[in-house]
C-alpha cells in the first residue's frame, strides 16, 4: 500500500530580514526547489514580480512553457453540475486552476482567475456562453494575466476584484461582502487578506439551485494547504481562514492551484495517526497518477486533515512542540501555531 508518509521532516533554517516590505507585512521564504511560479522568492524578486513589467514578462514565459508542455492542460478536468449551474475547472499554467461558472438557463458565464486567456476562451467557445464577468482573487499574474485579452474579446465583460490589490484591468472594485449577479447566479466577495493585502474569495450561492455554496478560494486555501503570507501576518491569515470556514461544512472548495498531493504529504509529517488524512492521501495519489483533478473537496473534509485549519488541535500542538502560554489568548496561540506550520511548509521539499 502506498503512503504519503516520509521518513524525515524538514529542518528549520534561518529567517531573512524583513527589509523593504511595508510595515506589518511579513516576509516568508520559499523552499529552494519547487513548482511555485514565484521561485526563487525574496523581497526584491517579489517586488519585481508584482510591481514591474518584468513580472508580466515572466508570466508570459510561464504561459508559453505551459502551453508547450501541457497542450491539453496539466490535469484532466471534470465539470461539476447541479440544476441551473455548471462549474468547469480549467487547468492552466503548470498547476493553476481557472474556472468557468455558467448559468445554464441564460448562457451567462463568469470566469474566476483567468490565467491563460487562450484556455479560458476555448472553454467559452466550446460551451457557447457569454462571458459577463471576471472575478479576480488577487493581483498575481498567474491569477490575473488573462484579464486584458479576454476583455478585448468580450467588450461587455467586467473585471471584479479588490481595489486594494492593483488587479490588472479592474473595472468594478468590490468591498467586503458585496454581491454581484451574473445571469441567475449570485456571487459574494469576501475580503481575505494574508496572501496579499487585497486578496478576495468568491462564494457562489447554490441554494436557489438546490446545491451547496461554492468557495473559489484563489490562494487563500488549497486542499490541505493555504497560501503563503507574502503580504500579511499569521494573525491576518488566521482571521481570513476562520471567515472562510464559517461558510459551512458542506461548502465546496475550488482552489487556485493543484497542490493536493504535496500538501497532504507535508501534512502527514505532522499527524502520523490521522485516518482521514491517510484516506484522502490514498485517493489523491490515485487521482494524480491518472492526472485527474482533485477538486472540489468540502470545508468539512478540510477540517479533518488540513493542518492550517487544525490550529486548535492538541495533536498538532504536540507535533510542533508548542504549548499555549499562561494568559495567552487562544487565537494568539492559534496564530503562533499557524505561523510555525507555514514556516515548516515553506522549508518543505516534496
Amino acid at each position: 500500500r502506498q503512503s504519503c508518509h516520509r521518513p524525515a521532516g524538514p529542518q528549520p533554517g534561518p529567517e531573512p530580514g524583513r527589509g523593504g516590505l511595508p510595515e506589518g507585512v511579513e516576509y516568508i521564504p520559499t523552499r529552494k526547489k519547487g513548482k511555485n511560479p514565484m521561485k526563487p522568492v525574496g523581497v526584491a524578486w517579489y517586488s519585481l514580480y508584482t510591481r514591474t513589467r518584468l513580472g508580466y514578462l515572466f508570466y508570459q514565459r510561464q504561459v508559453r512553457k505551459a502551453r508547450e508542455r501541457y497542450p491539453q492542460g496539466h490535469s484532466v478536468s471534470q465539470p461539476c453540475c447541479f440544476p441551473g449551474v455548471k462549474i468547469l475547472p480549467i487547468p492552466v499554467l503548470s498547476n493553476n486552476y481557472s474556472y468557468l461558472v455558467i448559468d445554464t438557463s441564460s448562457g451567462s458565464a463568469a470566469a474566476i482567475d483567468p490565467s491563460d486567456p487562450l484556455a479560458v476562451q476555448a472553454a467559452i467557445e466550446k460551451e457557447g456562453v457569454i462571458l459577463e464577468a471576471i472575478f479576480c482573487t488577487h493581483k498575481h499574474w498567474d491569477h490575473s494575466g488573462g484579464n486584458a485579452e479576454l476583455c478585448q474579446q468580450h467588450s461587455s465583460c467586467k473585471v471584479y476584484g479588490s481595489a486594494l490589490d492593483s488587479v490588472p484591468d479592474l473595472t468594478n472594485p468590490l468591498t467586503d461582502r458585496e454581491k454581484v449577479s451574473v445571469g441567475c447566479l449570485t456571487f459574494q466577495a469576501l475580503a481575505t487578506p494574508g496572501h496579499t493585502v487585497g486578496h478576495m474569495v468568491y462564494v457562489l450561492d447554490g441554494e436557489p439551485f438546490g446545491g451547496p455554496p461554492c468557495l473559489f478560494s484563489g490562494d487563500l486555501l488549497f486542499l490541505s494547504g493555504c497560501g503563503r503570507l507574502f503580504e500579511g501576518s499569521a494573525e491576518t491569515m488566521l482571521a481570513s481562514l476562520d471567515l472562510a470556514m464559517g461558510l459551512g461544512k458542506d461548502t465546496l472548495l475550488w482552489p487556485g492551484h493543484e497542490y493536493a498531493l504535496e500538501c497532504l504529504t507535508f501534512a502527514s509529517l505532522l499527524e502520523l495517526d490521522n485516518p482521514a488524512l491517510d484516506q484522502k492521501c490514498q485517493w489523491v495519489m490515485q487521482q494524480r497518477q491518472e492526472k485527474r483533478i482533485t477538486c472540489p473537496s468540502t470545508l468539512g473534509e478540510e477540517q479533518t486533515y488540513n493542518p492550517f485549519l487544525r490550529t486548535h488541535q492538541p495533536e498538532l500542538h504536540a507535533a510542533l512542540g508548542l504549548r499555549q502560554g499562561v494568559g495567552e489568548h487562544p487565537n494568539a496561540f492559534r496564530a503562533r501555531v499557524l505561523k510555525e506550520v507555514r514556516r515548516r511548509k515553506d522549508l518543505y521539499k516534496a
